[in-house]
């Protein structure tokens, strides 16, 4: 160990073998039920300035199943895999249904959609697995470079992670799916000191697939590592923007974020239950004519997504929702329960984190479809006005009201990029910003580490092209 490690710790269970047909067990079964057989696997190196400050390799795995009776559900999860943990989960979640119909008759005789689902989907690396000290040398690797072509930097923070999620799925009505989906990425944060204070700006490298795969040598991260100084001092001497309602154009980083937060979870059939603004929306046109936004399920352009879902983990095969088309709203996106309320299809949105997580209605690559337009002319397009292309963090509630924090971005000065700006935030009702959108670039850029925290984090993709809109920006 070495002495200027801050911290070290090494979760190593047993891993489970997780098999790809769970079918066998499906005797356990007596009313409509879903049963999950998963494990999480985390590996996470952090240095700061140079120290390893985390190095964490975990696994968490179990069982799940999940009851349905008349209209109320029963769920139960145990750690462990095997007949007999399966056969008590089953049985608990059967029991804790039965209870639950005791105390609400009101639902008796509901019946969820049907729907029959069979995949698997392997994104494992083939190439030989690296341990752990491999991984600390990478990151150590990348942070000597800034260091030492840097050392003008304040600070600098260094983290390679990596997320496999390794699941196997059956259920009652003849479902069946497999898939291994791993996210792994290289994340850099720089920073400067400007008239005392700290400037500070990150970046994110990698996503779908196995650190052997994304994460090839540090020498390859070398001319970003440039790049993102580069921006970060162009920050540090950047001015304030003017306040008040301006003309933008948001990146895909800004645009992504915007479908996902401010007008994706309107649009969760749970949350409209709830009392979600879009509730009294459907079939309007709510946004531009131009904008036409779509929960992608596994792939866009014959390319595969950053968070492809092919079946569910209720057991429904997995297809994009419409949610906007040509500004008017479509759909909203259901699990199997909220399907039956509306009277409609679920299209595969119900979605777990962990084994002992219940699916909900969850996003999964969600954006606004590109338009005909060029990034340059849209920039040409507005003679005073910004250049919006990095977020820093948000919220958005259930109107669609949003605030996102702005990391980076540039004023339009004449139909030109001009200086950078400093730090702000962006807010207003993300329907009626929408409305204002005149221009959509024909570029998609997806972002690569996008998590959602509705209850549970989950994976989820974000991006799309830009947009040129007018929002509300924050000034000194």
């Amino acid at each position: 160990l070495d002495s200027t490690n801050f911290e070290y710790y090494l979760i190593r269970g047993k891993h489970m073998n997780i098999p790809h047909d769970i079918s066998q067990y499906n005797h356990h079964f007596r009313d409509y039920t879903e049963l999950r057989v998963q494990e999480n696997r985390v590996t996470r190196i952090s240095l700061t300035n140079g120290d390893v400050t985390g190095n964490v390799s975990s696994a968490q795995s179990g069982v799940s199943a999940r009851v349905f009776k008349d209209g109320n559900w029963g769920f139960s999860s145990a750690p462990e895999f095997n007949d007999d943990s399966v056969g008590r989960v089953v049985k608990s979640s059967t029991e804790n249904v039965q209870f639950m119909n005791l105390k609400n008759t009101s639902r008796c005789g509901l019946i969820l959609p049907d729907t029959l689902g069979e995949y698997e989907m392997d994104f494992a690396t083939k190439k030989p697995r690296e341990n752990q000290k491999y991984w600390v040398d990478f990151a150590r690797e990348v942070d000597g470079y800034l260091e030492k072509k840097f050392p003008e930097l304040l600070s600098r923070n260094v983290m390679v992670a990596g997320t496999d999620m390794e699941k196997s799925l059956s259920t009652s009505d003849g479902s069946k799916s497999y898939s291994m989906t791993p996210r792994s990425f290289l994340v850099v944060t720089v920073a400067i000191e400007k008239d005392g204070n700290p400037v500070n700006l990150y970046e994110f490298f990698g996503g779908l697939g196995q650190m052997e795969d994304n994460l090839l040598s540090p020498s390859d991260f070398l001319p970003k590592l440039d790049d993102l100084v580069s921006r970060l001092k162009q920050k540090a001497d950047g001015v304030f923007p003017k306040a008040g309602l301006q003309n933008v154009i948001m990146d895909a980083d800004l645009a992504g974020i915007l479908a996902h937060e401010a007008i994706g979870h309107t649009t969760e059939a749970d949350l409209v239950l709830g009392g979600s603004v879009a509730g009294d929306l459907m079939g309007q046109e709510v946004v531009s004519p131009l904008i036409t936004l779509i929960d992608y399920a596994n792939t866009f352009d014959d390319k595969t997504c950053p968070v492809p879902v092919y079946v569910d983990d209720e057991g429904t095969p997995s297809k994009d929702t419409v949610i906007i088309k040509d500004g008017v709203l479509k759909n909203f996106m259901h699990n199997k329960e909220s399907a039956q309320h509306f009277e409609t299809q679920p299209d595969g949105n119900a979605r777990a984190y962990a084994f002992s997580d219940e699916p909900l209605i969850r996003m999964r690559n969600t954006a606004f479809v590109p338009g005909t337009n060029s990034l340059e002319d849209m920039i040409s397009s507005i003679d005073d006005g910004y250049y919006l292309t990095k977020s820093s963090n948000g919220q958005a509630d259930s109107t669609s009201e949003f605030m996102f924090g702005i990391a980076m971005g540039y004023e339009i000065k004449n139909g030109k990029i001009g200086r950078a700006i400093k730090e702000t935030t962006i807010s207003g009702i993300a329907f009626d910003v929408l409305k204002t959108v005149d221009m959509i670039s024909e570029e998609m850029s997806w972002s690569a580490g996008g998590m959602c925290g509705k209850k549970q984090w989950i994976p989820v993709g974000m991006g799309g092209p830009a947009i040129k809109c007018k929002v509300n920006i924050g000034g000194r």
